[in-house]
């Protein structure tokens, strides 16, 4: 009889740590990430404020003052409509995934762009990091064209209270030694 209470008591024990564990795993697995799912409008676009907008193309999300993002577990899918002043807006899909895998956007043989994004470890920022490459017209050269790279790093940061989008970024071209740096802030519209 004592060897049937001796081994109850042992599996009682070992099955409450067991839920313990398993309860403790799961909530460190399912921290919260923050949720950019909406439509976003800004006053101006994101490039505008670092005032580069001859490094992207109409229909790309840089451009865009109005931003429809679908949060999925792995990825964000970024609908836009964007272009420049004075010409018809053209429709752009960014798809952002956090699995480490560089996205391309291709405009053309002599334009395009490279990214990739990133989670913080807590999970609330999005670290976005984009490559543009364009060919530029270099006056009083031989051959005239160059191709010119524009580094740019974008943190995104949802409000508490799920209201605002900040997005702080930095710029830099490769052979320009000037960073610039600047935030725009978007607002849920839906």
């Amino acid at each position: 009889m004592k060897n049937k209470r001796t081994v109850f008591s042992c599996l009682i024990i070992l099955l409450a740590g067991v839920t313990y564990y398993a309860t403790q795993a799961q909530q460190n697995s399912n921290t919260q990430r923050a949720d950019y799912s909406g439509v976003w409008k800004s006053k101006e676009s994101i490039s505008m404020g670092g005032n580069i907008v001859c490094s992207f193309d109409a229909g790309d999300r840089m451009l865009a003052n109005t931003m429809k993002i679908i949060q999925q577990p792995t990825f964000l899918t970024i609908e836009t409509s964007s272009s420049f002043p004075g010409e018809v807006p053209v429709a752009g899909t960014e798809k952002l995934t956090f699995d480490g895998k560089v996205g391309q956007i291709d405009h053309g043989p002599d334009r395009g762009k490279e990214f990739s994004a990133k989670w913080s470890a807590d999970r609330k920022t999005l670290t976005v990091n984009s490559t543009v490459h364009l060919m530029i017209h270099k006056p009083y050269k031989e051959n005239p064209m160059e191709q010119m790279l524009v580094f740019v790093t974008e943190v995104w940061e949802l409000s508490d209270d799920g209201n605002t989008i900040t997005i702080h970024s930095q710029a830099k071209e490769k052979s320009e030694k000037i960073e610039r740096s600047w935030t725009t802030v978007f607002e849920k519209a839906n």
